[in-house]
């Protein structure tokens, strides 16, 4: 057996003013062929288990195309289109395989189409006929659309939020294709799309509050003839009309079973809503708890989370930092001009600094500091433990660490960063456990890593386009009525 591999991966922010074109996915992966095999392969990405399942069942796997960029605003049409036209290029010209494993995200948006994904599966289902077998993972944050189920035979979905289990479920992608191919399975999938956006703050699966919709799906997975279940929990960011969460079940070759079951996990999902629309802890109340814990305590900053796709320079809670002195405390900016000051000044220089607040206007103002440059790096650092998005490499540009009166330690960089590890720090020579207060521009991501070193996380709810409280954005294109927008909405699962 022959199998293809296809990932295109982008969560497209479209509240976000930064759009993403080609570089961004060059500045992270963009490869096709072999490449794919020496950046993946080893990863504890779904597509590092595309590669693992498929050896273990001897199918010869033929990596074709690979796209990923940090998350950010909407791809813009032309660069869209030509990635799509290159993935689809990789097919044509390989000929006829016996299956594809696909790696879309599931809340990608391109400015000309805004369900992305829905979009080239189903170029790639044309492409390739309705009797190949495509299976494929998907991010838990996806905003499952009818027209990405329909070109698929199975999805599967991450099941961990921080997401640790990418590779898993890419092995088990593999396994059922195979199964597949060798006729011991008949896929059928069905979906079911509650009028529910379940809020950031409460997508984090080892907490309470989820633990019972998941053991819903682990009963399900009992049954001898279903083959797999999903949760999306949703991306909330996404203008969208495919906004929202969504339950899957897939059945050995009945397709009743699989509406079912898809239905009874949506009304579990719904009648658990009130539960999804957290509480909101302001700066303020934040910096108020700080004052009074001598934990060391890592500060959430929810309103620019740059695993969705904020500008990572906002300085609402930095700056109350600063202004508290609740030092020692270390917090990231994305700031290229800051960073070129620096190495202009260099190492040991004092001087007054403006810093964040530079993409646009939803993440605070610049703050000015006065600051010790304290050491200059190149920025990339590698992490080796699974870790939230199973990423291995990353490169935030050139990097500057500077230090304030107040005891802030700030880490400027030139390219934008996600908190997914603490290589981040470490590889800049910085000791996590030096200080009392870490921010991480995240909500539920930066858990895996932070975990190792804090004592205590607090969400807290900062303005930008993150922002955990999604009523105060201005959605246009989402469906109405929609909880918890609207508090009354009917549920009424498809037959």
């Amino acid at each position: 057996m022959r199998i293809g591999i296809l990932a295109f991966l982008h969560e497209s922010n479209t509240f976000s003013a930064q759009p993403t074109t080609r570089l961004s996915f060059q500045q992270n992966l963009l490869c096709t062929g072999k490449a794919i095999r020496e950046a993946l392969a080893d990863s504890h990405h779904e597509v590092g288990g595309f590669f693992a399942g498929l050896e273990e069942v001897g199918a010869e796997a033929v990596p074709l195309f690979a796209a990923r960029a940090l998350p950010s605003g909407p791809i813009v049409a032309k660069d869209f289109d030509a990635l799509v036209g290159e993935l689809l290029a990789a097919v044509e010209e390989t000929g006829p395989l016996d299956g594809y494993l696909v790696a879309p995200h599931g809340a990608t948006v391109a400015e000309n189409h805004l369900d992305a994904d829905g979009h080239w599966l189903s170029e790639l289902r044309n492409l390739v006929g309705p009797e190949v077998p495509i299976i494929g993972t998907l991010d838990a944050h996806a905003n499952l659309s009818e027209q990405m189920a329909a070109s698929c035979n199975a999805l599967i979905a991450y099941r961990t939020n921080p997401h640790l289990d990418q590779r898993d479920r890419g092995r088990d992608a593999a396994r059922l294709l195979v199964r597949t191919l060798k006729g011991e399975v008949q896929p059928t999938m069905a979906i079911s799309r509650p009028p529910l956006a379940i809020s950031i703050e409460r997508q984090c699966t080892e907490e309470p509050h989820l633990k019972p919709l998941y053991a819903a799906a682990d009963d399900q997975l009992r049954s001898a003839n279903v083959l797999s279940n999903s949760i999306l929990l949703g991306f909330p960011y996404a203008d969208v009309p495919e906004l929202g969460s969504a339950t899957v079940v897939v059945t050995d070759n009945d397709p009743d079973l699989a509406q079912r079951l898809a239905n009874d996990l949506a009304r579990t999902m719904w009648e658990m809503r009130s539960e999804f629309h957290g509480p909101f802890t302001s700066i303020e109340e934040a910096i108020s708890q700080c004052r009074e814990s001598s934990e060391r305590v890592c500060l959430l900053d929810m309103g620019d989370n740059v695993g969705g796709g904020s500008s990572a320079d906002g300085t609402a809670l930095l700056g109350a930092i600063h202004s508290a002195s609740l030092g020692p405390a270390f917090g990231c900016l994305y700031d290229p001009e800051a960073v070129a000051a620096c190495e202009q000044a260099g190492n040991g220089s004092r001087m007054t600094l403006s810093v964040g607040g530079k993409t646009d206007q939803l993440h605070g103002a610049p703050i000015e500091v006065a600051v010790t440059v304290r050491s200059l790096h190149e920025g990339q650092f590698r992490e080796s433990q699974p870790r939230h998005g199973g990423i291995t490499e990353f490169d935030q540009g050139r990097t500057a660490l500077c230090e304030t009166d107040s005891g802030l330690t700030l880490m400027l960089t030139s390219l934008r960063m996600v908190p997914f590890s603490l290589q981040q720090l470490i590889s800049c020579g910085l000791d996590p456990r030096q200080f009392r207060i870490l921010v991480a521009k995240g909500v539920n991501a930066p858990i895996a890593a932070y975990r190792e070193v804090c004592d205590r996380f607090i969400r807290v709810n900062t303005p930008g386009s993150t922002c955990a409280d999604m009523t105060q954005l201005e959605f246009v294109h989402r469906r109405r009525p929609m909880f918890p927008f609207e508090k009354n909405p009917a549920f009424e699962a498809k037959p």
